[in-house]
């Protein structure tokens, strides 16, 4: 669940008319200073990011899922079904708890936590989302020029 202050400074982004990737950029940041505090950790700043964005998504940010060939279809699946609008009555306040509804198990929550916990910690360093950063859109220019050059082959012939 993310913290008010980060809901409230994302709403703000956008009552300002600020990007989608501007308001999901509060989520972002939040993710990365839980690592930072050891919260929990993150295998790489890339799933850092990605964790953010989730929680963006899952808070009601209209962020379209990822389009790139290193993201799996199970991962555009879950970020389409994050950015649908709730119905009506899913977002009226819920009563308290019954029986029909389970919370999930205590053993997998643990065990969800210890994972995360093991984690290093180190992805989220200023090093590491600084050479993210210097990547990702070095990859994405890599992968539009194959595509444009077999575009290119194809309409020749």
């Amino acid at each position: 669940m993310p913290e008010k202050k980060t809901i409230a400074r994302a709403r703000k982004a956008k009552r300002e008319g600020k990007a989608l990737t501007t308001q999901a950029g509060e989520f972002v940041r939040e993710e990365i200073e839980h690592i930072r505090e050891g919260k929990h950790g993150a295998k790489n700043a890339k799933q850092a990011i990605a964790i953010g964005l989730s929680k963006a998504r899952r808070a009601g940010v209209k962020l379209p899922a990822a389009k790139g060939a290193s993201t799996s279809e199970r991962t555009r699946k879950e970020a389409k079904r994050g950015t649908k609008a709730k119905p009506k009555a899913a977002r009226r306040k819920s009563p308290k708890r019954t029986q029909s509804l389970k919370s999930p198990a205590a053993k997998r929550s643990r065990a969800a936590t210890k994972a995360l916990r093991r984690a290093p910690r180190a992805s989220a360093s200023h090093r590491a989302l600084s050479r993210q950063a210097r990547q990702a859109p070095r990859r994405r220019k890599r992968a539009s020029g194959s595509r444009s050059r077999t575009k290119r082959a194809a309409t020749a012939d």
